[in-house]
């Protein structure tokens, strides 16, 4: 027995009891019959997918290349900035290299919550990209074991289970959708939480309660939309249980301390990741998404053909030669891609699927029933705007209105596909070749035969009518071709190995096959890999590249020397250059993240994609590269893939000297910027969100002055020789003798922190030039003081006259920050 099969039964005094709702609630009926597996079946079902996750994994290393896109554009940076960390000794809670400041602890894709990516970033802080993929599949690993357990647990055939785990490991969604290293992470936990979840109620098992929680939480800290649904299927699974144990409100009663320790963990493991984020997400620049949005990112109803041919539309040819539905090619906008809309897992698979499953009726059997029933869900919601079933979730269930692409449920459709693969061959095992004329009633039999047959095909009508559109009839009837013939041979090999005596020989075979077609087709594709050198800004800077950051670096460092902490801006290089500068420790104004701060946004206008200066917006607060909104960020260096004079018409082209010149790679020096940290003796009240809407920023001496939030009026305390704050406000000290300059110097400049010594004959503000966030606490000499909303952007303090020492601080997990997040939720919600 495995593990997660050793809990102890109940107490002999209520087993009766216990049996029955195991029989009831849990198909313990339908697998009785089914054989347990022997010891010689187990390894050979770990062996058979060991050997598969093997091969997966050679096919990336032996071909030189690795996961791309924002697996590395945005995931690997993050891992590495975290690795940095940790081998510094600190909490990576705030990124300075991105965006002028990002909150990371707040950032569902930081993977700081993620114990695995965490404990990965502290082991092997500089880990290689080959090594990072090997860690994300073997992400996909576990939960295809954990796969196998489950089907070892239901008593299907091993040969179904290795099908089930090799289809969920690298199927459909899960290898095309490779790049998106958070979702693959969620999604890989799933099974062991569905493992915990079903031993927990068939048991009444506080442990695996527990365990159940755990893997749960591991599940959804991703906190993106995947992990979303698949929480969904959960509850959807525990009700289907207690729907099916005939007395649903008797089976939940009598589990309701179960569930309660499941929930305990859950809450206390996601409690504060969750509450961050949404403290976050209130100010960030997407707090909602709207509907039009959110729809145009739905799988269009002809992707479906990619299940039988999966290159059909060019997903799959290495020249990028993809044709089919995207923004060039649908009527209306779509924002899904050839790696969104691939569901490809396998010719003999899916020939089960359509053959035994819907067509003889055998995916409405009981023991799969709940999987069919998500496999209709998913497929519905992945759909989006085309049917009516995704607008309704979108108004009516909460949550849906925060993500932007339905198409991501096809995840599910992809564990759903799987597990139905796996029961069908169990079952071919089991009880042979389906005859649903014999089985069922004739007019049963003939509904699904033809509802089938109908399906496939209007899918290949319509996939057909699409090709003719675009001119690639020839292509795809080629595709269609070769589909057809690797169909051909599984059913020929279901047939001729149909006697009882060769079904196992014919289920290993096929699954063989099987395995061997996803590793062609989806390992180490052109929709998951791309040469490593593509991302030689991480392993082997090209030489005209490091030179230029070599430049770059020491001019930073000759300001540093003198008090300076200037900011760049990395423009138009694309791909990681986006977010390189959280590995090369460069402070970035703009990088590569969906999530970004709101008033930043709004104001300096970064927009969530820096690889093409087309998508730089330049809103009025920031015309151009010398105003005085760039000044006060320290906007002192442009790198730029081009030289300023080649850059479209609406990015500002400011008079600046270039410092590095190469064939890839443009370095200019803007010139002189405001000082990080100042000190201002006289303030002016403003309203920071009328000014990010009105687009002006407000005119100020920015040597002494300093704009302050009318929400902050009230926490200004000082007063210079008995003059009241309103006279403050309006003239200053009102002293006509010439006062000494105050001296301010920035001694401790940290990720997380920053120290800066003062000396002014007056009271004041001390302003620092890094953005305002909840959770930034300061301190003057050891006292805390209130948090300045300053210059729209950034924050400040109040100081009197005299020497002290100031420091500001990021304490996202403080008890305070924690109950002002509580207390906004509450408002938002409560509104």
């Amino acid at each position: 027995m495995s593990l997660l099969d050793t809990a102890a039964y109940p107490a002999a005094a209520s087993r009766t009891s216990h049996v029955r709702d195991r029989l009831i609630s849990s198909g313990a009926a339908e697998r009785a019959r089914a054989p347990a597996w022997t010891p010689r079946g187990a390894w050979l079902a770990i062996a058979g997918f060991v050997g598969f996750f093997a091969l997966a994994l050679a096919c990336w290393l032996f071909s030189g290349t690795v996961v791309p896109w924002d697996s590395k554009n945005h995931f690997y940076p993050m891992f590495r900035f975290l690795g940095d960390a940790f081998q510094r000794g600190e909490i990576p809670l705030w990124n300075p290299y991105h965006f002028a400041g990002h909150p990371s602890i707040a950032d569902p894709q930081s993977l700081i919550f993620t114990p695995s990516m965490a404990l990965f970033a502290f082991i092997a802080p500089n880990a290689s990209m080959q090594l990072f993929d090997a860690v994300i599949l073997g992400h996909l690993a576990f939960g295809g074991f954990c796969v196998l357990g489950l089907c070892r647990r239901w008593r299907w055939h091993p040969a179904g289970a290795v099908l089930a785990g090799l289809i969920f490991m690298l199927g459909g969604a899960a290898s095309s959708r490779l790049q998106h290293t958070g979702m693959i992470i969620s999604y890989s936990f799933f099974p062991a939480a569905l493992w915990c979840l079903e031993i927990a109620l068939e048991r009444r098992s506080y442990r695996f309660a527990c365990f159940f929680g755990l893997f749960a939480s591991l599940m959804a800290l991703g906190r993106d939309q995947v992990a979303f649904l698949l929480c969904t299927v959960l509850i959807g699974r525990l009700f289907f249980s207690a729907f099916h144990s005939g007395q649903a409100l008797v089976y939940l009663r009598a589990r309701v301390g179960i569930l309660a320790a499941g929930c305990a963990v859950i809450g206390a493991i996601l409690f504060v990741p969750a509450l961050l984020t949404m403290q976050f997400l209130a100010d960030s620049n997407r707090p909602g998404i709207s509907f039009g949005v959110a729809a145009a990112g739905s799988l269009a109803p002809v992707n479906l053909i990619t299940l039988l041919v999966p290159n059909f539309f060019g997903s799959l040819d290495q020249l990028y030669d993809y044709w089919g539905p995207d923004y060039a090619t649908m009527p209306q906008a779509d924002w899904t891609d050839r790696a969104v809309d691939y569901l490809f897992i396998g010719t003999l698979p899916i020939l089960l699927v359509v053959w035994h499953g819907f067509g003889a009726g055998r995916l409405f059997a009981r023991p799969i029933r709940f999987f069919s029933i998500v496999l209709g869900a998913a497929m519905l919601y992945a759909l989006g705007r085309y049917t009516p079933f995704f607008a309704l979730a979108f108004d009516r269930i909460p949550g849906v209105s925060l993500y932007r692409r339905p198409a991501d449920a096809t995840f599910i459709v992809n564990i759903a596909l799987a597990f139905g693969a796996g029961f069908l061959l169990h079952r071919y095992v089991q009880d042979g070749l389906p005859r649903p004329f014999l089985r069922l009633p004739g007019w049963l039999a003939w509904t699904f035969v033809a509802a089938t047959a109908l399906a496939i095909a209007v899918l290949v009508g319509t996939g057909l009518a699409f090709s003719l559109r675009e001119g690639r009839v020839a292509t795809s009837l080629c595709q269609l071709g070769v589909a057809a013939a690797l169909a051909i041979v599984g059913v020929a090999l279901l047939f001729w190995l149909k006697a009882r005596p060769r079904r196992a020989l014919a289920a290993s075979l096929f699954v063989l096959l099987s395995g061997g077609e996803i590793l062609w087709r989806n390992g180490a594709s052109s929709l998951n890999a791309e040469p490593v050198d593509r991302y030689s800004v991480f392993a082997g800077m090209k030489p005209s590249e490091a030179a230029g950051i070599e430049v770059l670096r020491r001019e930073i460092a000759g300001k540093i020397r003198e008090g300076d902490y200037p900011r760049v801006e990395i423009l138009g290089l694309g791909g990681p250059w986006q977010n390189a500068s959280m590995v090369l420790k460069l402070e970035n104004t703009i990088g590569y993240n969906p999530l970004r701060i709101d008033g930043y946004e709004r104001a300096v206008g970064p927009g969530d994609n820096a690889g093409d200066p087309n998508l730089r917006h330049y809103p009025g607060t920031f015309r151009g590269y010398k105003c005085h909104l760039a000044a006060l960020l320290g906007l002192e260096y442009l790198v730029l893939d081009r030289p300023l004079v080649r850059l479209p018409r609406h990015v500002p082209r400011p008079s600046a000297i270039p410092i590095y010149t190469s064939d890839t790679m443009y370095i200019y020096k803007l010139g002189k910027t405001a000082p990080r940290a100042y000190f201002a003796s006289k303030i002016k009240p403003v309203d920071s969100e009328q000014v990010l809407d009105d687009q002006v920023l407000p005119d100020f001496d920015r040597t002494s002055e300093a704009l302050i939030d009318q929400a902050n009026i009230g926490d200004l305390h000082f007063a210079l020789g008995g003059q009241d704050l309103a006279r403050l406000l309006s003239e200053g000290s009102g002293d006509s003798t010439p006062a000494a300059q105050p001296k301010l110097v920035i001694v401790k400049y940290a990720d997380n922190s920053v120290e800066i010594d003062v000396d002014a004959d007056r009271a004041g503000v001390v302003v620092l030039h890094d953005l305002f966030y909840p959770g930034w606490e300061a301190r003057v000499d050891g006292v805390q003081k209130p948090v300045l909303h300053a210059n729209v952007l950034f924050r400040g303090v109040e100081v009197t006259a005299g020497h002290h020492r100031i420091e500001f601080a990021f304490h996202p997990l403080s008890f305070a920050n924690l109950a002002a997040a509580v207390t906004s939720v509450l408002h938002r919600n409560g509104d």
